[in-house]
Order: C-alpha cells, then sequence, then structure tokens
C-alpha cells in the first residue's frame, strides 16, 4: 500500500509537533508523560530563580519550577509564587516541610525540600501550599560576614592616625627634652628600686632565722601534741560518752514531771493565800499566830519552874512519908491545864 506524499507530510507534520510540544514541556520541567504531583510557595522575591531550575532533596533533583508568577499587591513575604512538579511518585512531602531558595551551587539556583524531623503530622496533598523561605545567597553571606571586619579596618585606621599624629607632636623639641627628664626620673626611680630591694634582702635575712625558730616552737608543739595524743583520745572518747548520755537522755519525761510538780505547788500556795489548811490558817489568822506565839511562852515559862520546883509537880515518898508537894493556886492550875491541852498529841 502506497502513501501518496501529502499524507507523508500530514504525517512528519504531526509528529513534529507532538515532538516540539512535548519538548516545551519537558524544557519547563514536565515529564514526558505526565502524572507529576504540583505544589506551590510563597516567597518575598524570586532570587533570579529560572522556570525549568531544579528540586532537590539532601542533593538529589526530584521536580522542577514550572512558574514563578509576580504578586507586587500581595504582602512583603508573599509577594511571588512559585509553582514547582516532583517528578518521583513515592515522594511525599510531609506537613512541616520547608521549601528554600537558594543557591544550588556557585552558577545555579534552585527549590531545596527540608523534611521536618517528624511526620507524625501527615502529608501535603497536591497542589497545596507550603511553607517558603529565601536563603542567603553566598555574596549576601560574604557581606554580612565582611560588613564588621571593614568596620573595626576603619576605626583602627582612625585610632592609627591619632597615634600618629600623637607620636608628631610628641617628638619635637620641647618633647625630646621631656622624654630626656622623663628617663632621667627613670633611671633614679631605678635606682631606689635596687636600694629597696638591698634593704628588703636584709630584712628577709633577719626574719628568717626568727622564722627558723617558730618553725622549731611549731615541731615543738606538734610533738607534744603527739605526746598527749591518748590522753586527748580519752578525753574526746570521755566527751563523746557524755554527748550519748545526753542525747538519750529522757528530757522531756523531766520537764513534764517538773512541770507538774510546779503546778502543784502553785495549787498548794493558791490554798495557803485563801487560808486554806493548817499552813494557810496558820499564815492568815493571825489571832492563831498570836495564840501560838502565847501558849510557847507559858509552856517555856512552866519548863523553867519545873526545872526551878521539881516538888510542886513530882511527889516523892521517902520511908513511907509522902511529900505532896506545893498545892497550887485555882489560877495556876487553870494555867497549867490551858498549856497542857494545847499541846498536840
Amino acid at each position: 500500500m502506497k502513501f501518496s506524499k501529502e499524507i507523508k507530510a500530514g504525517v512528519i507534520a504531526l509528529v513534529s509537533i507532538v515532538l516540539l510540544v512535548v519538548g516545551i514541556n519537558f524544557l519547563k520541567g514536565y515529564s514526558l508523560f505526565g502524572g507529576d504531583n504540583t505544589y506551590s510557595a510563597y516567597f518575598s522575591n524570586s532570587g533570579q530563580l529560572m522556570v525549568s531550575s531544579d528540586v532537590t532533596l539532601n542533593g538529589v533533583i526530584i521536580g522542577k519550577v514550572l512558574d514563578i508568577e509576580n504578586i507586587p499587591k500581595n504582602v512583603p513575604n508573599r509577594r511571588v509564587k512559585i509553582k514547582f512538579s516532583i517528578s518521583e511518585s513515592h515522594i511525599k512531602l510531609p506537613k512541616g516541610t520547608i521549601i528554600e531558595l537558594g543557591s544550588l551551587d556557585l552558577l545555579k539556583k534552585g527549590l531545596i525540600v527540608n523534611y521536618p524531623a517528624s511526620d507524625a503530622q501527615g502529608y501535603y496533598r497536591p497542589g497545596d501550599e507550603i511553607p517558603g523561605k529565601l536563603a542567603a545567597d553566598m555574596f549576601s553571606q560574604v557581606k554580612q560576614y565582611a560588613d564588621p571586619i571593614s568596620q573595626k579596618l576603619q576605626s583602627l585606621m582612625i585610632n592609627i592616625d591619632r597615634m600618629v599624629s600623637s607620636l608628631s607632636g610628641v617628638f619635637d623639641e620641647k618633647g625630646t627634652n621631656n622624654i630626656a627628664s622623663s628617663l632621667h626620673e627613670l633611671k633614679f626611680t631605678i635606682e631606689n628600686i635596687g636600694d629597696l630591694a638591698l634593704e628588703v634582702k636584709s630584712f628577709v635575712a633577719e626574719e628568717r632565722t626568727k622564722f627558723a625558730k617558730i618553725m622549731e616552737n611549731v615541731e615543738q608543739i606538734s610533738a607534744n601534741l603527739k605526746k598527749s595524743n591518748e590522753s586527748i583520745n580519752h578525753i574526746i572518747g570521755n566527751t563523746k560518752k557524755i554527748t550519748d548520755d545526753l542525747v538519750s537522755a529522757d528530757f522531756k519525761g523531766t520537764i513534764l514531771d517538773a512541770q507538774t510538780a510546779i503546778k502543784k505547788l502553785n495549787f498548794v500556795l493558791e490554798d495557803i493565800n485563801q487560808g486554806k489548811g493548817t499552813l494557810g490558817k496558820l499564815v492568815k489568822d493571825e489571832k492563831l499566830y498570836n495564840e501560838l506565839v502565847e501558849t510557847n511562852n507559858e509552856l517555856q515559862e512552866l519548863l523553867d519552874d519545873l526545872q526551878a520546883n521539881p516538888q510542886r509537880y513530882i511527889h516523892v515518898s521517902a520511908f513511907g512519908k509522902k511529900n505532896k508537894g506545893l498545892e497550887l493556886t485555882n489560877q495556876e492550875e487553870k494555867k497549867l491545864k490551858k498549856i497542857l491541852d494545847s499541846i498536840p498529841e
């Protein structure tokens, strides 16, 4: 079967158009047979990124940049929308992923996918927006590093200029004379320091002997302490024993007993103060006190009389004869009876 030239030309043109479309899509970043997952991210600046730039994960190319759209009226950090594709079907972007726009090497720029530490929050769906950030390029980093050094160099040059100006003012005729005078004074000062060093040396030599005697006394004290070590240990042992006895003593019970005794004593003193009991009556009843004093005086008189005249109270019978003694008057008998009644049994 033969085809005409027109059919052959039409087939060639159709194939050429298909190849052209496929090539253009390939250059744009689309896969040959489609099926890529597409996502988008917003940035404050495109960073001169080009369409069909690489999208990398851990340094491996996994997709392409499909479209870069400028949105000048949007918020400052969302003025550039970049659409990109992921050609690897098994690669999914977990939530928390950051898309970084930066340099892949010295010449190329692209998008860098930074995975989060965990994928427990799930994954983004194709077409979702993923947070993006703009990384500083190499020149910006060099400038950021070099600016402080440049400022320090400028400050250093200013200080050097001031120092040169100061030295120029010093090394004139007047300044030279001042330097010579200063050197003379410095020499005089060094000589004085030398004399002082000699005096210090002699002082150290004198004090060295005293120090040796002090150390000798210290050695003697140490020897005496060593000899008395057994006595010291005995004293420490006794102290420890006393401490243990104090710790084991029942201070709480003793204090409680003392408190109880004090309370009882307070009750007794209160009864005495109120005139209760024999001692209370004796303290409060003045009449009873006077009577006791009077009775004591009369008893003392009776004892004195008994010693002086025992025949009044003792009847002695000798040879059948009775000595009835002296007869007492009624007043004396009442007085004796009163005294005898007041004596407790």
